[in-house]
């Protein structure tokens, strides 16, 4: 008993200390070659780590979908433009103060989860996905033809009126640094707490076998569509403070594209953990940002055709490493160094993730 409470309390203070040095490292002089463009404490590193803290948090609540409830949405990002759009028209045209501003864009990004999530949870396994494929396809075309409301292909621009100074320029950010972390802590702390929850482990047992579920008693379609509004809940946050970050947003903060991209992250980082969809969106942003500045680079450039090409191509190089993980580390990182830890612990039998549910004792927890 003793030595599992130590290990219950070693993730917590492990994720304790890595918040306190994301915190602080604003204030420090560090210089990561080859991955941050200058210190840590310059406009353009602190941007870049922001961005990842952002798609880190929507890979985090995309992986709630998919890892925690088995739901395998194609249409995800609708929820991350509904809350940059949300709060950039509302402070355009409602010129309210960001902070009811940010409260409306949550409630209007709940309404369109609970209609369309009501809606795809009729129909399962890909059925499901092409619904939510669907209606991501219809909020695209939405905000691309209201050129009035939402700025059309130009996308949205962030009328700063009502955003307090010290979140408004480059000087600021920081600020937004800041701000980015608190949103990864607050949506990794909702997932933390669905996951532990009688909810999670009624929508985890669904996954493995419905039929079950409802022998039970049980109503595990309920509990997916509170799981699946929780998480676009959360996906809403992440593009609020998108918004925030990048003073704007575009067209493909709600395209299909974006819950691609947020897919890879998740299986990148391993599906069903949760530290695994942090690094996978870490992971990501990172190369694709200095992907693109290395396909520009004079060395690139000048080697031969067959080599150029594809190395000019940032989405080449992460397809290519995509399938590598696929291929290589089917669990991705996070269950690749997960199962690496069990053996040598001696154990065997399916790995459910070090910091997940175990799926064995899903049913029997709600039947209780």
């Amino acid at each position: 008993m003793r030595t599992t409470t130590r290990r219950s309390w070693i993730p917590l203070a492990v994720g304790l200390v890595v918040v306190i040095v994301l915190a602080i490292l604003p204030l420090l002089n560090l210089q990561i070659p080859g991955i941050l463009p200058g210190p840590t404490y310059t406009p353009g590193s602190l941007a870049l780590m922001s961005l990842c803290m952002v798609f880190a948090a929507l890979a985090l609540s995309y992986n709630l979908l998919l890892g925690t409830a088995g739901m395998l949405s194609f249409g995800h990002a609708l929820y991350f433009g509904a809350g940059a759009y949300g709060l950039g028209i509302v402070l355009q045209a409602a010129q309210l103060p960001l902070v009811p501003g940010i409260f409306a864009a949550l409630l209007g990004g709940l309404v369109i989860a609970v209609i369309t999530g009501a809606v795809a949870m009729r129909v399962n396994g890909i059925p499901f996905a092409m619904v939510t494929l669907a209606f991501a396809q219809a909020g695209s075309v939405l905000v691309r033809r209201n050129q009035a409301i939402t700025g059309g292909e130009e996308g949205l621009s962030l009328n700063t009126d009502g955003v307090p100074d010290w979140l408004v320029g480059v000087v600021n950010t920081r600020n937004l640094y800041w701000v980015s972390l608190a949103v990864v802590v607050i949506v990794y702390l909702i997932v933390l707490w669905v996951d532990r929850s009688r909810l999670g482990h009624l929508a985890a047992a669904a996954r493995e076998n419905d039929l079950r579920v409802r022998v039970l008693g049980l109503q595990p379609t309920r509990a997916k569509l509170i799981v699946f509004v929780i998480a676009a809940l959360c996906a809403s946050l992440a593009g609020i403070a998108y918004l925030l970050l990048q003073s704007g947003t575009q067209p493909t903060a709600v395209g299909a594209d974006l819950t691609i991209t947020v897919l890879v992250m998740v299986v990148l980082g391993g599906v069903g953990f949760r530290w695994g969809a942090i690094l996978g969106g870490v992971l990501y942003t990172i190369l694709d940002q200095r992907l693109t500045v290395l396909a520009r680079a004079e060395g690139i450039q000048q080697l031969p055709d067959v080599l150029r090409v594809p190395l000019s191509e940032p989405l080449f190089i992460l397809g290519v490493l995509f399938i590598l993980v696929v291929m290589f580390l089917p669990g991705g990182i996070a269950g690749t160094v997960d199962s690496w830890l069990r053996r040598r612990r001696g154990r065997g039998g399916t790995v459910a993730g070090l910091d997940d549910i175990d799926m064995q004792d899903a049913v029997p927890e709600m039947a209780r």
